[in-house]
Formats: C-alpha cells, structure tokens, sequence
C-alpha cells in the first residue's frame, strides 16, 4: 500500500544544531492517512516508521511543508489538499492507445497497472476501458484530485550526514549507500 511519499520539489539550508526540522534535518514519523470521508488509505502503524530528508523530495509538498519546524514527539493531523499532494485530476492524461504500442504481452482487463515504458520514472498507468485493438489508460496518480487526512507522530529528528546530502535522500539503518538498504547506486 505504501506508496504517499515522493512528489515535491527539492529545497536547500541547513540546521545548526536545533532538535527542530529544518531544510536539512532527516524527520521520522509514523502516520495515518484517510481521505476527507475518513476512509483508511495507509497507515505505517505496526510496521516502520517513515524517514524522509527534509525539503528533498521524499513525501508530498503539502506534508513536508507542514511537518517543517515540527519538534520530535509531537502528533498532529496534517489536511493535505490535492494540489499540494498528487496534483489535481487531469483528464488530458486519459488517453486512447493502440494496444500494440503497450510494453506488457497477453489480455490486459480494466484495472489492471503496469509502467507505460522501461525507464524507472515511467509512469504506471492504469488501463480504463478494452476495445477491441485499443485500450484506455489512466496515467493519474490514483490519489489525483483526492484531499488527504495526515494523522502523524513525528519520532526523531536529526541532523542530515554529508552523504544523505549528498545523495538528496534520506538514508535507512546505519546511513549509507551500498548497504543495500537505501537503494541508491553510489
């Protein structure tokens, strides 16, 4: 279910020793998400809480705005509108293909997902309607135009190294690459 976080824009500064978030600090926190009719649509509560390097990119705009400045220990409900969280819907990213065109063999059914395409930043798109040689494919986020629900506990909160900086992201376990737990390449 876990996929909240990654759509912002990066931001730059630094923190001088402050438990407070700033531009560079790593921020772990727990969350719920619901939608405005309080639906559950993820939640971290059991599993590992969430680290993000502030500012980077990591979560949504609207989360991350909202989590600036927030001190370790305290929760807080966080209403994300959609233009600050996966955007609005946008009707242009419907689109009627050639089935041929589409990078996946075999019976495609409404509802199913695949990338539209080998890079790693392809979207995934989610296929509407079958007709015949065509399909078509909804490349909206599936939380496009929905207003989100943050229940959050921010746990810690520290200084980013050289590395995460470096890298743009937060790092897991003990804070470096290679370790095959961050997932980047360096």
């Amino acid at each position: 279910m876990r996929d909240v976080f990654g759509l912002a824009s990066g931001r730059g500064g630094r923190v001088t020793g402050s438990l407070f978030m700033s531009n560079r600090n790593v921020v772990t926190f727990h969350y719920t998400l619901r939608d405005l009719q309080g639906r559950l649509l993820d939640t971290s509560s059991g599993g590992q809480a969430v680290s993000y390097l502030e500012g980077a990119g990591q979560i949504i705009e609207g989360l991350d705005e909202a989590l600036k400045d927030v001190a370790a220990g305290v929760k807080q409900t966080v209403n994300v509108p959609a233009a600050k969280a996966y955007g609005d819907y946008d009707a242009e990213q419907v689109q009627r293909v050639l089935k041929s065109l589409l990078p996946v063999e075999g019976d495609l059914q409404p509802g199913d997902q695949f990338r539209a395409g080998e890079d790693q930043f392809a979207p995934i798109v989610k296929v509407v309607e079958v007709d015949g040689d065509h399909v078509v494919l909804d490349a909206n986020h599936p939380l496009a135009g929905v207003d989100l629900v943050f229940e959050v506990e921010v746990v810690a909160v520290r200084e980013a190294n050289a590395e995460e900086l470096e890298h743009g992201h937060a790092h897991q376990g003990e804070g470096e690459c290679g370790s095959g737990q961050c997932g980047c390449k360096s």
